[in-house]
């Protein structure tokens, strides 16, 4: 009875041992939405490479994404119709759950701070 008892552990926490961490990586690329609500409308992105392209209301607006690393990164419009489409958007990752995370945004050198959530919806 010990030896199955002992076993039984033993197989628990090796299936344990195998659950990936929560990793940034895996929001790299794919399609994201950001669901309508806290000063967004529904949003859904889709990220490739270096680019991502947005798409909300009636819009599409596309623009340059650079990592600097896991938890941050900047957007910056790549035609810019206003000026202030012309300033680079700082985001932080803030928490990561299994297929979303929150983030904070803030546009240019402002001190106004956005705060929305973006879940992965496919690779």
């Amino acid at each position: 009875m010990k030896k199955i008892a002992l076993i039984l552990c033993f197989i628990t926490l090796i299936i344990s041992c195998k659950n990936e961490p929560l990793s940034p990586d895996r929001f790299k690329s794919g399609t994201f939405e950001i669901p309508e609500g806290k000063g967004y409308e529904k949003t859904v992105i889709i990220r490739q490479d270096s680019i991502q392209i947005e798409k909300y209301e009636d819009r599409i607006d596309t623009l340059s994404i650079a990592w600097k690393n896991n938890f941050e990164y900047t957007l910056k419009m790549l035609n810019p119709k206003t000026a202030i489409d012309e300033d680079p958007i700082y985001v932080k990752i803030t928490n990561i759950e299994k297929d979303s995370y929150e983030f904070e945004a803030v546009i240019g050198h402002s001190n106004f701070v956005q705060k929305g959530k973006l879940i992965k919806t496919s690779k």
